[in-house]
């Protein structure tokens, strides 16, 4: 409405000033449209400068996420930005696979940062606050004005347990083109024995002090099992990548 006002005021004062002859008319009504346009102009630049009308609204939302490899590898993988690292765009999926990829932002109001848990599921807590009208007289009166729900800042925390391998997007494309070789092969033809020996190894180990463990119990140690020799799978075949590279 403010805009309309701004738009409206200054036609009526042109128009006052140009068309209307008598000069006592024309000085009273050229003076409130004057007014008008001014006052809403005021009021226009103290919503854009200092948020007038307006306040800070914090919001915090918990989704599950997945290691954007399309695998069941426990990779929590990230673009390197500058060299702090505070800019580091990090990337996963929200399905176990999907074709693209969601990613971190990557602008001056997002800080993104990886916490490591002792839970079994990875998951992205994003807190954002942003600027909302105080009520709907503000909202109407500043209707148009894009400052509604304006990002003031944004923090991406992704959770992901102990386990979990942080990779860079190189290390990772490296990774899957020693999986698809046939050393690749080979290494996850061994693995795959060694996987369930070191399975059935942690679920001997959670039964002899539980011997009444649940279903579920037991598919939660399983997972987390296989999860664990698969991180240092990845770990092995990294330092193997990065010996064959030096030489």
């Amino acid at each position: 409405m403010v805009i309309i006002l701004t738009f409206l005021g200054a036609l009526a004062f042109f128009a006052c000033m140009m068309f209307i002859r008598q000069k006592s008319l024309r000085i009273i009504l050229s003076t409130l449209t004057g007014i008008i346009f001014v006052g809403s102009t005021l009021l226009m630049t103290l919503n854009y400068s200092h948020h007038f009308g307006m306040q800070k609204v914090t919001t915090t939302t918990t989704k599950r996420i997945y290691s954007a490899s399309n695998s069941s590898m426990p990779l929590a993988i990230y673009q390197p930005v500058g060299k702090s690292g505070r800019d580091d765009v990090y990337i996963y999926n929200t399905k176990v696979k999907q074709k693209t990829p969601y990613h971190t932002q990557a602008n001056e109001y997002t800080t993104s940062r990886i916490k490591w848990t002792n839970g079994s599921t990875p998951q992205l807590v994003t807190t954002e606050t942003r600027w909302q009208y105080r009520n709907n007289f503000y909202k109407v009166l500043y209707a148009w004005s894009g400052m509604n729900n304006a990002l003031v800042k944004r923090t991406n925390v992704l959770e992901y347990p102990r386990m979990y391998v942080k990779l860079t997007t190189s290390q990772a494309d490296k990774l899957a083109r020693v999986a698809k070789s046939a050393t690749g092969a080979k290494l996850q033809a061994q693995a795959a024995g060694q996987g369930r020996a070191f399975v059935t190894s942690k679920l001997q180990a959670a039964m002899a002090k539980n011997p009444n463990m649940t279903a579920k119990q037991i598919q939660e140690v399983s997972a987390q099992a296989e999860q664990e020799f698969q991180a240092q799978s990845v770990k092995q075949i990294l330092k193997q990548v990065k010996e064959k590279n030096r030489d």
